[in-house]
């Protein structure tokens, strides 16, 4: 079945399930309206796909009592937590036609135990939810968060391992216990979580037996409708810190200087370096008037610009955490570590910005004040990150080629499949080296180029050994030949990154067909679990499926 960018008629067989749908999840939540529809179809990629309808399940068991339906009826379902998967498919399903399970409802924190650090979660529990219930119980603990905004859900960005910022970041690893609906409507719980007697289905992740968890992640084998997810202990001292280098070539240096730091876990947190346009664009959308007919930054522009904000190529963010004691020996290791490539890290402590944020009403309305205003403000955001409290305007980014740049109330509500912006993302994962990012950079730099983008690139440590990398083409959504040079960019990229071994982490449903161009064993077996577990293709056909299926 391909892809949809107009509404689809609901024919008789379609009408019986959405009724018989309609009696589990009550009228109000079973959504036909073409209107809402249409939100749901919204695109970053500029892929609309229309589902057949959405509906709103409002517990485990009725998202069992709706997989029996559609195994039945012979219609697919496609879950999402929150929809806000943007940059990789936002809500749209692979193909249209299904029935998209939109699981918000579905938002209990069901547990939070604060001797063990553990929360039990439903996938529409928000980051912004946890985070204001840790700190309204006070709870002496903090979630890990990422730059995707306040309304994005944790079990969505689990199940794609998604990273964020503390030394939580990597995600997947601190899960424990899932609760799984089949496509026959059965209930799975992984891990101890099946025996009723079990008092660690949160706290030991892999159980007695085979390990299933991992195959509900990044597949369409089941729904997944709780886990189990680790806290952190509020740490005593947190300094953020940021560290530019001014040359493209230093970045190999500084990945190499940080590395060693990451291995000896003298750095805990996950690690973002970004380039000059990463910080750019968080503070402005694309400067037209500057850049006249031009699609991306000319160099000269690019270069003032980079002076305004301050940066060099490069720059390094990351946090340190601990008691004030490790911290102080951590701000001292990393100091000595960046020494010989002459890079002065700056830490952002909350004494600094106290500090900074007199200064700034003694400076008032001056060209300085505003500066400094701003400055405490992304360091006050920095550091809420750092603690678990998350902040729209890392989306920014997302807004750079939109026309009108960022809304009047941003980042409030940011959303921007809503809001009509075009951004896709290319993801390898690379050797920590500064060799292998230098070469990811060389693969794609002169294809944005060529196709008159500009190349938005951070590589985090997202674990002790290796780089995820996110490449982002920002293209107009409103220009339709911007749009095509978009699309031919990334699908070169991708290409480009695959061939050369640095396979992406994560895809978006545009790319997901592309995955196994060589017919390999892995996804033979893949497509072999997936027909044990779902034979008729129920649960979201053509989510990483290299050969989409057709109903």
């Amino acid at each position: 079945m391909n892809a949809v960018t107009e509404p689809r008629a609901i024919g008789i067989p379609a009408q019986g399930v959405l009724e018989a749908m309609s009696q589990v999840v009550g009228a109000s939540n079973l959504v036909v309206e073409q209107a809402a529809l249409a939100g749901y179809a919204a695109s970053t990629a500029a892929r609309p796909v229309w589902p057949l309808a959405v509906a709103r399940p409002g517990s485990t068991q009725e998202v069992a009592a709706l997989a029996r339906l559609a195994t039945v009826y012979g219609v697919a379902l496609y879950p999402v937590s929150t929809g806000r998967n943007w940059g990789y498919g936002d809500a749209c399903p692979v193909s249209g036609g299904q029935v998209l399970l939109d699981l918000s409802r579905m938002n209990r924190i069901v547990k939070v135990d604060t001797e063990l650090a553990y929360a039990v979660i439903e996938p529409g529990v928000t980051q912004q939810q946890l985070s204001d219930y840790l700190r309204e119980q006070q709870s002496g603990l903090w979630c890990d968060c990422t730059g995707a905004g306040p309304d994005t859900s944790f079990v969505g960005n689990i199940l794609e391992r998604g990273f964020g910022h503390s030394p939580y970041g990597n995600r997947l690893q601190h899960v424990a216990g899932m609760r799984v609906v089949l496509a026959g409507g059965e209930i799975l719980d992984t891990g101890f979580g099946h025996y009723p007697q079990a008092r660690t289905a949160h706290l030991f992740p892999y159980g007695v037996g085979p390990f299933l968890d991992g195959l509900f992640t990044q597949s369409n084998f089941g729904i997944v409708t709780r886990l189990g997810i680790w806290l952190m202990p509020q740490a005593r001292c947190i300094n953020h810190f940021l560290c530019s280098v001014p040359r493209h070539a230093d970045v190999a240096l500084l990945v190499d200087a940080l590395r060693p730091l990451r291995l000896d876990g003298t750095l805990r947190s996950i690690v973002h370096i970004g380039n000059d346009l990463r910080v750019i664009s968080g503070g402005r959308a694309f400067p037209r008037a500057l850049a006249g007919e031009a699609s991306c930054l000319p160099d000269e522009v690019r270069a003032t610009l980079r002076g305004e904000a301050g940066v060099g190529a490069w720059t390094a963010s990351g946090a340190l955490y601990g008691s004030p004691e490790q911290v102080a020996a951590a701000r001292k290791a990393l100091r000595r570590a960046l020494a010989p490539l002459g890079a002065k890290p700056v830490f952002i402590t909350p004494r600094a910005l106290n500090t900074a944020r007199r200064l700034s009403r003694l400076l008032g309305f001056t060209r300085a004040g505003q500066v400094l205003r701003a400055k405490v403000a992304l360091g006050e955001s920095l550091l809420a990150m750092n603690r678990g409290e998350p902040n729209g305007r890392f989306l920014a980014g997302a807004y750079w080629r939109r026309r009108g740049g960022v809304p009047q109330d941003f980042p409030h509500g940011a959303n921007p499949a809503r809001d009509n912006c075009g951004m896709l993302w290319v993801s390898p994962v690379l050797p920590m080296r500064g060799a292998d990012m230098l070469a990811v950079h060389a693969l794609a730099e002169p294809v944005f180029r060529q196709y008159g983008f500009d190349l938005f690139a951070t590589f985090s440590m997202i674990n002790e050994r290796a780089l995820g990398g996110v490449l982002t083409v920002a293209y107009d959504k409103e220009d339709p030949e911007e749009v095509e040079r978009a699309h031919a960019c990334y699908h070169e990229v991708f290409a480009r990154c695959m061939n050369a071994g640095y396979i992406p982490y994560r895809v978006g449903n545009h790319s997901m067909g592309e995955l196994d161009p060589e017919g390999d064993v892995y996804w033979k077996t893949v497509a072999r679990i997936k027909a044990a577990l779902d034979p008729l293709g129920t649960i979201a056909p053509g989510r990483y499926e290299p050969t989409p299926v057709c109903r």
